[in-house]
């Protein structure tokens, strides 16, 4: 009975992750709003009742989506900060750097972001996009707490400030090029965008000559 239990949990997970991958893949294409849960059956094979022995709602189908984002997300966004050697500010740019390949790679994802935030009132998706950020800006405020105790910051500079405007560079970026209907130019502008990031941040030449 147990091996049985066990499989079928197992099978439970695998059409779970299938579902969340459709998802993802048709939000790439259209609008969230617009993907039925038949759609999302018709992607993976299965009748449209079946969804729902995975997954209670549709609304259950996007918190999924948004939870596997955080998850994948935030591992990679804290192995390019880690890779770095404990530089600050080759980390900060590697994580701006990782951050916009995950959007290059799962464009459906902010699509589903930004159309939640339209919504008035809280929402359990808005709840898991708040926690996201929290932990986001948690791991900035950690790397540029470092590059300030390595001196590579402007004196006095406010870190939560820097981070909240590291955050919303990229999402400028986004939301640009989503309007444009044009995603790959987020990889083109991204250096350029992170330079001028970068140059507002770090100290300037002359002031670290200066010090001992």
């Amino acid at each position: 009975m147990q091996v049985l239990d066990k499989t079928a949990k197992q099978r439970t997970e695998v059409r779970q992750a299938g579902l969340v991958d459709a998802a993802l893949m048709l939000a790439a294409q259209r609008s969230p709003a617009d993907i039925t849960t038949a759609d999302l059956a018709h992607a993976v094979g299965i009748s449209q009742g079946a969804v729902f022995k995975h997954f209670a709602s549709k609304e259950a189908i996007w918190l999924a989506v948004l939870d596997w984002m955080a998850d994948t997300l935030m591992a990679r966004l804290q192995l390019a900060a880690k890779g770095a050697e404990n530089v600050a500010l080759p980390a900060l740019r590697a994580v701006f750097l990782a951050h916009v390949d995950f959007v290059m790679h799962y464009p459906g994802v902010p699509r589903l972001i930004f159309q939640e935030l339209q919504r008035p009132g809280d929402t359990a998706l808005k709840n898991r996009v708040r926690e996201l950020l929290l932990h986001y800006r948690q791991l900035l405020l950690g790397v540029l707490q470092q590059a300030q105790t390595q001196q590579a910051l402007r004196p006095g500079i406010d870190l939560s400030a820097a981070a909240v405007l590291f955050i919303g560079s990229i999402q400028g970026l986004v939301m640009q090029a989503m309007l444009a209907d044009d995603v790959p130019a987020i990889a083109r502008q991204a250096p350029g965008v992170f330079a001028i990031l970068q140059q507002g941040l770090q100290c300037p030449p002359n002031d670290l000559e200066g010090r001992p």
